[in-house]
C-alpha cells in the first residue's frame, strides 16, 4: 500500500464522526423541512452545551482506562447548590452580593468545588484504596442524586441571579455564552490532551497502566487528577443547567450520563483506553444534538431518539473494532 493511500486511511479513521456529522447535516438538510437555517445550527449548538461540557470530564476518565458514571448526579449536585444559594424563589436564599458580577465566580467556584470534592473522593477510592472503578462511580451516581434530593426536600429553587442568568442570555455571534463556554472548553482541555505531559501520560496509562508505571510516570497522580477534573467539569456544567433553567429541581439532568457516553462513544474513545480525543467527542456531542433537532422538526414521538442513540452507540462501537483491525493490517 502506498504511503499516501495510508495516511489517507488514517486521516480518515482518525476523523470518522466528523464525516458522519457532515453527512447526516447534509442529508437533514436536504429531506428536513426548514432544517437548512442559520438559526437551526445555532440551536444545535446551544442545545449541545451542557451535554458537551459533561462529556469532557467522562472521555477523560474512559480515556485514562476507568469509568465514571457519578458525573450526571455530580452535574445536579452542583447545579442544586449554585440555586439554593443564589436563586430568590422556592427554596433558594436569595444571597446577593456587591457588586453583583462577584456572583459569576463565586457561584462557578462552589459548583466547581462541590464536584471537585465528588471526584476526589472518587478517585481516592477508586486509586488509592483500590476499589473498582464502575461499583464506587455507580454508588455515587446514587448517593450524590439522594443527597440532591434530601437537600431540596423535592422542591426547586426558582428564579437565578440575573448576574449569573445572564449568561444564558448574551449573545456573542448568535450564540449563547454558555455555547461559547463549551466551544472554550473543548478547544482548552484538547490542547491539554495533546500538548501537555498530562495529557499525554493519561493516553499512555489507558493503553497499558503497568508500562506506563515501569516508565516512571507517576500513575496514581495523574488518575485522581482525572478523576477530581471529571468532577470539576461536571460540576461545571451543573452550572450552565442551572443557568440554563435558571434554577434547579431534584431531577435535573436526569438522562445526561446515558447521552454523554454515547458521545463519548460516537466521538471515537474506546472503552478499553488509551485511544480517542476530545474533538471527536464534540462532534458525537454535535451529531445528537442534530438528532433530536430532526426528531422536533419532523414532530415524531421522542420515543425515537433513545432508539437512534441506542443504533449509534452500537454502530460506534461496531466501528471501533472495524477501525482497530483496519489499523493493525496498515501497521
Amino acid at each position: 500500500m502506498h504511503a499516501r493511500t495510508r495516511s489517507t486511511l488514517e486521516f480518515i479513521l482518525d476523523h470518522l464522526v466528523w464525516f458522519m456529522l457532515l453527512f447526516v447535516l447534509a442529508i437533514f438538510s436536504a429531506f428536513v423541512p426548514n432544517y437548512f437555517q442559520i438559526g437551526i445550527f445555532a440551536n444545535i449548538i446551544e442545545a449541545s452545551s451542557v451535554l458537551g461540557v459533561m462529556s469532557i470530564g467522562l472521555a477523560l476518565v474512559i480515556i485514562s482506562g476507568h469509568m465514571d458514571l457519578s458525573v450526571e448526579s455530580v452535574a445536579a449536585l452542583g447545579a442544586m447548590a449554585v440555586g439554593t444559594l443564589f436563586c430568590s424563589a422556592g427554596i433558594g436564599m436569595g444571597i446577593r452580593l456587591s457588586p453583583e458580577w462577584l456572583m459569576v465566580p463565586v457561584s462557578l467556584l462552589v459548583a466547581l468545588a462541590v464536584g471537585g470534592s465528588v471526584g476526589a473522593l472518587n478517585g481516592f477510592l477508586i486509586v488509592k484504596a483500590g476499589m473498582n472503578a464502575f461499583i464506587i462511580t455507580l454508588a455515587s451516581y446514587i448517593w450524590v442524586r439522594g443527597l440532591v434530593v434530601a437537600v431540596s426536600g423535592g422542591r426547586s429553587a426558582q428564579d437565578l441571579a440575573p448576574a449569573i442568568r445572564w449568561f444564558g442570555i448574551q449573545r456573542f455571534i448568535g450564540l449563547p455564552l454558555t455555547a461559547w463556554i463549551a466551544i472554550l472548553c473543548f478547544v482548552g482541555f484538547s490542547l491539554v490532551m495533546a500538548k501537555t505531559p498530562f495529557g499525554r501520560h493519561l493516553i499512555m496509562i489507558g493503553g497499558n497502566e503497568t508500562a506506563t508505571f515501569r516508565a516512571g510516570i507517576r500513575v496514581k497522580r495523574n488518575l485522581i487528577i482525572a478523576f477530581v477534573l471529571a468532577g470539576a467539569i461536571a460540576g461545571l456544567a451543573g452550572w450552565l443547567l442551572a443557568i440554563r433553567t435558571s434554577g434547579a429541581t431534584a431531577n435535573l439532568g436526569v438522562g445526561l450520563l446515558f447521552n454523554a457516553f454515547a458521545a463519548v462513544v460516537i466521538g471515537g474513545v474506546s472503552l478499553k483506553g488509551g485511544v480517542g480525543s476530545l474533538p471527536g467527542v464534540y462532534a458525537g456531542v454535535l451529531l445528537l444534538s442534530s438528532i433530536n433537532t430532526a426528531i422536533n422538526l419532523m414532530g415524531l414521538p421522542s420515543n425515537f431518539t433513545q432508539v437512534i442513540h441506542g443504533l449509534l452507540v452500537l454502530a460506534a462501537v461496531l466501528l471501533d473494532t472495524f477501525k482497530q483491525t483496519l489499523r493493525q493490517r496498515l501497521a
